[in-house]
């Protein structure tokens, strides 16, 4: 497939319909991206419709856009609108996933070494309340994901594959396609973290053949904070329990009994931010309008780009791994601790996080790292960007 690169134009134009691009060089999107003004104005707007004709009321006028934004997430990722419901973030749409599984003592839950410290925290709750065991795959001396090591560990009583696809402090991705089709080949659950893929790579859930998936909106898709979405495949929907219900999640209710909706909003509540719903529906049609292919590819460019740069500064040594990397850049500078980069390069202007060992908990312990710093590119950043923050790198911390 031929993918159209953006130009100098196209980029210029993007970043006027981003406003914090003309204050700040922005290399924190693994943790929130800046959104385009139009996601704030909708935000913002419906909230002033709100003060102005009531909640409810205002609900009501908009009720066709909020349901389109079930339709727009549902192309992002090559499901069915029935298929998704709407949480918070991330976290709430892995632990509605994780902890509606029926799980007995012995049942095994097979995960890698990127996991993120919620689902970490979310195996161990499970195998002390339930007695599940949980196996980890380390990555290979490349910083693969071993496939073999996969099919190895499958047991008759592995109930569970969940899998992280990009870490929070690491800028190598897990094979999800072909896990995915390990898993289908064995009939075994399967959930996946997307929370840094979707708006940054194409997120297809029939190619990756999961029964789950988690996402939020405030990374790569560039939408609000505290929004986020869950897939449930329709056949496994009626198999995972229903942590909290309310009157949208079970419309069917009587003194004896309750029937719960026949889609995925079966796992949301009724109360939730509606100008919240909007903007990241906006967020989605954003990036949809612009190509999911056409954005991975920027992003590997700029990400590859960074990789080069900082490696050829002395003093910085650059952590990625894998044979396929992401948007997520990871490096540490010798003898300085990782928040003081940090800092530093904020005052310049330049944002970027620190990736704690915490967040990341089995693969930073395994590679001996307490922290690094965290640069992630996403399309509407530039190399001149970059160039920027190296220079600044050079400066501050190696003359």
């Amino acid at each position: 497939m031929v993918i159209t690169p953006f130009t100098d134009e196209e980029i210029k134009k993007l970043r006027s319909e981003t406003k914090g691009t003309q204050h700040r060089v922005h290399f924190n999107n693994a943790g929130s991206a800046l959104p385009p003004d139009v996601v704030i104005d909708t935000v913002t707007g419906y909230l002033q419709e709100e003060a102005i004709f009531g909640g409810y009321e205002t609900e009501a006028k908009y009720a066709a856009q909020l349901d389109n934004t079930y339709e727009l997430i549902a192309r992002l990722i090559n499901a069915e609108k029935e298929e998704i419901a709407l949480v918070e973030n991330a976290s709430v749409a892995w632990g509605t996933a994780f902890n509606g599984i029926d799980f007995k003592p012995g049942d095994e839950v097979i995960t890698c070494e990127m996991e993120y410290v919620t689902n970490i925290l979310g195996f161990l709750n499970a195998k002390k309340n339930h007695g599940v065991v949980i196996k980890v795959i380390p990555n290979d001396e490349q910083g693969n994901f071993s496939l073999p090591a996969l099919e190895a560990a499958l047991s008759p009583q592995t109930k569970l594959i969940a899998i992280t696809h990009i870490a929070s402090t690491a800028g190598g991705m897990v094979p999800i396609v072909a896990i995915g089709k390990i898993a289908q080949k064995h009939g075994i659950l399967y959930l996946v973290d997307a929370c840094q893929s979707a708006g940054q790579l194409p997120v297809d859930v029939k190619e990756i053949g999961c029964d789950m998936l988690s996402v939020t909106g405030r990374k790569y898709l560039r939408a609000p904070r505290g929004t986020g979405f869950l897939f449930v495949k329709k056949t496994f929907q009626d198999k995972l329990k229903l942590l909290f219900i309310d009157g949208f999640s079970a419309p069917t209710v009587s003194l004896d009994d309750f029937t719960p909706r026949n889609d995925a909003r079966r796992f949301e509540l009724y109360e939730k931010n509606r100008a919240l719903t909007l903007g990241l529906s906006k967020a989605v049609e954003y990036a949809l309008n612009i190509g999911i292919d056409r954005i991975w590819q920027r992003v590997q460019h700029l990400a590859d780009t960074m990789r080069q740069q900082l490696s050829a500064i002395n003093g910085v040594t650059v952590h990625d791994f894998g044979s396929e990397q992401c948007g997520i850049v990871t490096f540490s500078v010798n003898g300085v601790d990782s928040i003081n980069v940090k800092n530093k390069l904020a005052d310049k202007h330049i944002n970027v996080s620190v990736g704690k060992a915490i967040s990341t908990l089995i693969y930073m312990e395994k590679n001996h790292l307490v922290s690094n710093v965290r640069a992630s590119v996403h399309y509407y950043n530039t190399v001149e960007e970059i160039g920027v923050m190296c220079n600044e790198l050079s400066v501050l911390f190696v003359n």
